[in-house]
């Protein structure tokens, strides 16, 4: 009977993750979520203090060799020479203030851009959006940074928005796009779906008359349903396929 080592078990593990890692930008790239210039990251599943994004590539074309380690701060581990997305520190801020959350996308989901520059709550109306969580924040560089490129490019923008977020699993940035943070990658792709879903259906509801959202109670009990073990892998199969896996 052959023996496993440490060293070979760690690597398989590692080995999983940036597989998975790899579905998850081709899943969100193939449901709309994530377009050229979005992404996703996973921690580190054997170190807490690093996390594997990939380099600044559009996200439907993202291969396992794309895939870089980096520090909370944002810095490569290695000498790798390609360049990286220039807000990997939404990614390495949240992972800091964050130590339950295991996995952050950005996008910037067409239905969902509109509540970032309007009173309008994005609050889930459905139970599959519900994992969204009761609240979705907006964040506004303005009120801290002033006019700038808008992009989260520094440590500083990332710590700020990683406040507004809380404790919660979405925040909007306004007039940029949304972040959506959770437990693992197919959580986060699960949520970052709904958030979508949920903005396009509240838009479509709102030209039939008032909106009558979940109740928070509802929205508790169902989205620790669907974030179990059994709904997220039954998801996770679906997109897998659509997305021209298997067997993953």
């Amino acid at each position: 009977m052959v023996s496993v080592t440490q060293t070979e078990r760690d690597r398989d593990i590692i080995h999983a993750t940036l597989t998975q890692l790899v579905v998850a930008n081709r899943i969100l790239a193939r449901e709309g979520i994530i377009d050229n210039f979005g992404h996703v990251s996973v921690r580190h599943p054997l170190r807490d203090d690093r996390y594997f994004l990939s380099r600044s590539r559009s996200p439907e074309i993202v291969s396992r060799d794309d895939i870089m380690e980096f520090t909370l701060d944002g810095e490569k581990v290695s000498d790798d020479p390609r360049s990286p997305y220039a807000e990997r520190h939404i990614h390495g801020a949240i992972y800091k203030d964050r130590p339950d959350v295991n996995a952050v996308a950005h996008h910037h989901a067409r239905p969902v851009l509109p509540f970032t520059m309007v009173n309008q709550p994005l609050k889930p109306i459905f139970h599959m959006a519900s994992v969204i969580g009761t609240n979705v924040p907006v964040w506004d560089s303005q009120d801290e940074f002033g006019d700038t490129n808008m992009l989260v490019d520094s440590m500083e923008m990332g710590h700020s928005l990683a406040r507004a977020l809380g404790g919660g699993r979405a925040a909007l940035l306004r007039g940029h796009g949304a972040i959506c943070v959770a437990q693992d990658l197919r959580a986060v792709v699960m949520i970052s779906i709904g958030l979508r879903d949920n903005a396009a259906l509240i838009q479509s509801t709102l030209a039939l008359g008032p909106v009558k959202y979940l109740s928070d109670g509802e929205i508790e009990k169902t989205s620790a349903m669907l974030l179990g073990e059994m709904p997220l892998r039954r998801a996770w199969d679906y997109w897998v396929a659509r997305a021209g896996y298997s067997g993953l």
